[in-house]
This record gives C-alpha cells, structure tokens and sequence, in this order.
C-alpha cells in the first residue's frame, strides 16, 4: 500500500528582535539573558535558563554571521545562506546603522580616524553607551563617509541607494558626513546646549545653499565641499558696512519696517551697525578653514550674544533677521543678491534655531533651579 504525503520544509531564520538590539548596545550573552530574565521570557515562553541561554547564544551568533552583510547592505538581499523576509532585512539593516544621538554629538565635526577612535572609550563612559556599541557606530559612520564621499550626485539619494537607509536616517548620515568633511566646531561649550538634530537641521540648509550641488546636481563631492567660488564671491558683501551711505541707508530700510511690531526698537536701531558688521564680516571670512569651522560659534559670539544682553526673544530675531534680509532688495546700489540670498538663507534660518533652542535650554535651567530652591526651602 503506498500513501501520499506533502512535505514542507523552511529555513527561514529566526531573528528576535529584543536579542538582535540587545546585541547591537553591546550586551553580552549573559548580561543580555539577564534582561531577558528580568523581562519575564520565561514565564511567558515556559522557558527554562538552559535553554534561554541557548537560545541567546544561537541568535548572537546568527547577528555576528549576518554582520558582514551588514555592511554593504544590497548583499543581504542577494545571499543565499540566511533566508531572511524583505520586511526584516529592512529592520536590520535600519537599526545596525541606527546611532545615539549622545554619541554622535560627542564624535559630530571630528575627524573619522583612529585618534578620534581612541577616544572612545571617554566617550563611551560619558554618554552612557557600551564601549562595544560606540565602536559599531563610530565604523558605520567612516564606513558611509568613504562610500560616498567621493561620488557623483546628491549625498542623501547616494547614502539611500548604497545603504538601503530610510530618508531620516539617510538625512542624518548626510549631516554627519558633512560636518566630518567640513570640520566644523561643535564641542565649544557655548555649542553644548544644541542637540544632533539641531546640527542636522543646520547641514540640510548649508548643503541646500552653500555646496557645489546647490548650483551643479552632478560633479563628485557637490553634497559634501563648499562651493569655494561662493565662498569667495561672499567678500562682495562688505560693501554693505564699508559704504557709509548703503550702511546708512540700510539701517533706515530696516528700522522703519520694525516699527511698531517689537518693543525693542530702539535696541535693533542701537545696534544696528555692530550686528551688521558682524554678520558680514563673518561672511568674508569663510575663505579661510578656521573660520568655516567656526561658523556656529562666530554666529553665537557675534548675533546671539548681544541680542541675548539686549533681551530679544526669538519671535524678535525672526522679525529683524527677516526685515534686515528683505531690505537689502531695495538697494538699488547693491549689485549682489543672488549672493546674498545664499548666504543669508542659511543664517537665518541657522540663527533662529540656534536662538530657539538656548531659550529652551535656559528655559528648563531655570526650571530646575527653582525646583532645587523649593526642595531645599522645606
């Protein structure tokens, strides 16, 4: 008698997730079956730790097996030894390249190389993240900076393409890659109040405005080196506080737009001048590395500072950054908007957020001052 039988057999492999990001922050095997423990996986699977600590072992190994992949991630979808579903291909690949935002404000504007490397071990102790975990995320970010940095195109469709990265965390990396190439200051200590995202944001507009790619959409590096002939152009801009009478004239334009719309009037009128040469100054600078570099701490020193002494609130800085841009249009001398625009459109909105995010962060100070007075008084 012969019978008929259908057999199905899969391979699929079996990833958990809480093990795979335990692995990722740099647990070991038995620090990651603790939490799993404390997580209560074996009540809930009937589990015991012999079997817990295997299961953890198996799948550790299965992630240092798929690391490889990990790392020119289009292989992992080409590979036959792991069949491994597209939506969790995804996942893996998202959360390996996944980073700290503590840990990349630590390492953001550095030098990808291994004197920054050493470093990582402080960095690791301050920011709360496992020694293990820095290393992997301090390889992703020179593993990216060397793919793309030299290729044709925009910087964020290239890290996508090559990378396989959703759009925000694509985004990121192009602010990573950007700040690493362009050295800019950001650990200065009048700088530590601003966030990754705060930077972040900043790079989508200097890459927008400033690079080679915000005039050319396909020459090697355009995301990643500034446009040095804008740079250059930017000294044109000093006409706007060497000539008396545009100075003058400007400062006017300005002052009557602001009137009757802030209760610092005559504070933006005092200071008019001193503001003015400090922006432009700034802006004929940027020919020299230093000064690129210092970018956000000469736009804190020379901007925010005074306006902070003088009492303006954001909404305040807004309005006189918008009405001080505008009216350099109705000077019928200046010959030089299209470079002003650049320049300006990156200010601007580099400042508010700068601006925004120190009342935030004043904001809460003061907060919690207070509430160690009222903790203290009783």
């Amino acid at each position: 008698m012969t019978m008929e039988l259908d057999v199905f057999v899969g391979n699929t492999t079996i990833m958990d997730e809480e093990v795979y990001q335990l692995w990722l922050d740099g647990y070991t095997v038995n620090d990651a079956v603790r939490v799993r423990m404390d997580g209560g996986v074996m009540e809930e699977c009937e589990a015991s730790a012999d079997v817990l600590l295997s299961d953890t072992m198996d799948q550790y190994r299965t992630f240092q097996m798929c690391e490889r992949l990990l790392h020119s991630p289009s292989k992992l979808g080409n590979q036959l030894l792991f069949q491994i579903p597209p939506h969790r291909q995804a996942m893996l690949i998202e959360r390996y390249y996944t980073f700290d935002d503590g840990f990349v404000r630590e390492v953001l504007g550095k030098k990808l190389s291994k004197g920054t490397k050493k470093d990582l071990d402080d960095i690791g102790a301050k920011t709360g993240v496992t020694l293990k975990s820095c290393r992997r995320q301090f390889d992703n970010f020179k593993r990216v900076f060397k793919v793309v940095e030299e290729l044709k195109g925009p910087l964020v469709e290239n890290i996508h393409h090559h990378f396989l990265l959703s759009d925000k965390l694509a985004r990121d990396y192009a602010a990573i890659v950007f700040f690493a190439n362009n050295r800019f200051e950001t650990g200065k200590r009048k700088l530590q109040y601003l966030t990754f995202q705060d930077f972040a944001f900043c790079a989508g507009q200097l890459i927008s405005n400033w690079t080679v790619g915000a005039v050319d959409n396909m020459v090697e590096d355009m995301d990643v080196d500034l446009d040095k002939e804008f740079l250059q152009d930017l000294k044109e801009l000093k006409v706007l506080i060497n000539d008396k009478d545009l100075l003058d004239q400007h400062k006017s334009l300005v002052c009557t737009a602001l009137r009757g719309k802030t209760n610092n009037l005559n504070e933006m009128e005092t200071n008019f001048k001193n503001l003015s040469r400090g922006l432009v100054n700034i802006a004929a600078k940027l020919t020299n590395a230093k000064d690129v570099r210092d970018l956000f701490i000469d736009l804190v020193e020379k901007f925010i500072e005074p306006c902070r002494s003088d009492r303006w609130t954001s909404a305040d800085v807004r309005l006189y950054l918008t009405h001080y841009n505008n009216s350099v249009h109705l000077l019928d001398t200046f010959k030089h908007q299209v470079v002003w625009n650049r320049y300006m459109d990156v200010v601007k909105s580099s400042i508010n957020i700068l601006h925004v995010r120190l009342d935030e962060s004043e904001g809460l100070s003061c907060f919690m001052e207070k509430k160690k007075s009222q903790r203290w008084g009783r």
